[in-house]
């Protein structure tokens, strides 16, 4: 039998959504709000057999995303009445060691996540206010979180454990964890169906490059190597994130400015990266917009941002011992063809090579038919893990 599952997937400052009847996998509407917690006003856009509407809203929080959500599935008829919803499946940033796989999301559960949210500050506290907020609007229906983390459970030790003294692993769990599971693992499932193989069989590199930002090395199927760690702030730089920095910083800045833990804690997460380099936004299209207008601090922005996405390349390309694939994915991976093309630059040592034609296209596969590695832009579609997800657990 047929059931409406709502799949919810709320970032830093976004929160996408898409109904499916389930299992058919069909969707009755999805969408997105955008700009979050942007003074302006956010902006949703969503999609009705392929028809896109889109408008600027006055609501700025998460949580009132959600009950706007809610009341427009009503008002436009997706849903007679919100019982209808079977279930609703949250992205969750973090799930530590206490998570394994995706599981019901009860009380104790939500106190689990909420206690990660030191590791996520800016993920799991508005994971949890949807999932808080669904639970409250729709009191008998289960809620489920699939979290970020769990595709890299298979990462080995030489990958998670950090070289400083093993206490502090066994006593506080200080350890590579990794992000954006749900993304690398369904696109480098639909990489395998692409490129007609057993994902088994290949070796392939996914940059999930948006807001937040990180790249998997997947290694026969598995993740191997990832870029973000201990939390999502490590790896590559991003909207308002640093990325890896020296760690020696952090003492300096608090000696010599006299800074607080959490002072720097917010400077890292909330304060630097595109938006710390370019002094205009966190968002890249705006940077892009600038640069292209001959904004120096905007071209040093996204010179930073490429410079980081090669270097991740081509070090995973070392440790998988060379890749057949190089997957680009999320929001700035799937629609910016000059991010991918500066991304790609210089890799033609590892036999990239992608066609300029096909990259302005959007094509699905972006390589030259001499490439030595299938290049590839693949829409992530972690709403449909979620609830594939959920189904099962529900």
């Amino acid at each position: 039998m047929s059931k409406k599952i709502m799949a919810i997937n709320a970032g830093s400052s976004s929160l996408k959504f898409q109904l499916f009847n389930m299992p058919e996998e069909n969707i009755i509407v999805k969408g997105i709000f955008e700009r979050i917690n942007d003074p302006k006003g956010m902006l949703f856009s969503y999609t009705v057999k392929d028809e896109k509407r889109r408008t600027e809203l006055k609501i700025i929080s998460h949580v009132e995303a959600v009950h706007y959500l809610l009341n427009f599935l009503l008002e436009e008829k997706f849903v007679e009445t919100l019982d209808e919803l079977e279930g609703v499946g949250h992205r969750v940033a973090h799930g530590g060691e206490f998570f394994k796989s995706s599981s019901l999301v009860l009380e104790k559960e939500m106190e689990q996540i909420s206690q990660l949210a030191k590791l996520a500050p800016l993920h799991n506290p508005v994971n949890l206010a949807g999932i808080q907020a669904f639970k409250k609007s729709l009191p008998k229906c289960p809620q489920v979180a699939v979290f970020d983390t769990s595709f890299h459970q298979t990462l080995p030790e030489s990958q998670y454990i950090y070289p400083i003294p093993m206490k502090y692993y066994h006593e506080n769990k200080i350890r590579r964890y990794g992000f954006h599971g749900t993304s690398h693992q369904y696109v480098a499932q639909k990489a395998a169906e692409i490129m007609n193989k057993e994902l088994s069989d290949l070796n392939l590199i996914t940059c999930h490059l948006g807001n937040g930002a990180s790249v998997c090395g997947v290694k026969e199927g598995k993740s191997y190597v990832t870029s973000m760690g201990f939390t999502p702030l490590a790896g590559l730089m991003m909207g308002t994130r640093s990325g890896d920095i020296d760690p020696s910083i952090i003492p300096f800045l608090q000696k010599e400015r006299g800074m607080s833990a959490d002072e720097i804690s917010n400077l890292l997460n909330n304060q630097s990266g595109l938006l710390g380099i370019s002094e205009l936004s966190n968002d890249f299209r705006d940077v892009i917009e600038a640069a292209d207008n001959g904004n120096k601090q905007a071209v040093l922005a996204l010179d930073i941002f490429i410079s980081r996405v090669k270097q991740t390349i081509g070090a995973y390309a070392a440790e998988l011992g060379g890749i057949d694939g190089l997957i680009f994915t999320a929001g700035l991976g799937e629609n910016s063809a000059k991010i991918r093309e500066k991304c790609c630059e210089g890799l033609e040592f590892l036999k990239v090579n992608i066609e300029k034609n096909k990259n302005e296209r959007n094509d699905v596969i972006i390589s030259t038919f001499k490439s030595g590695v299938e290049v590839l832009v693949i829409p992530t579609n972690e709403e449909l893990m979620i609830a594939k997800e959920t189904v099962s657990l529900i």
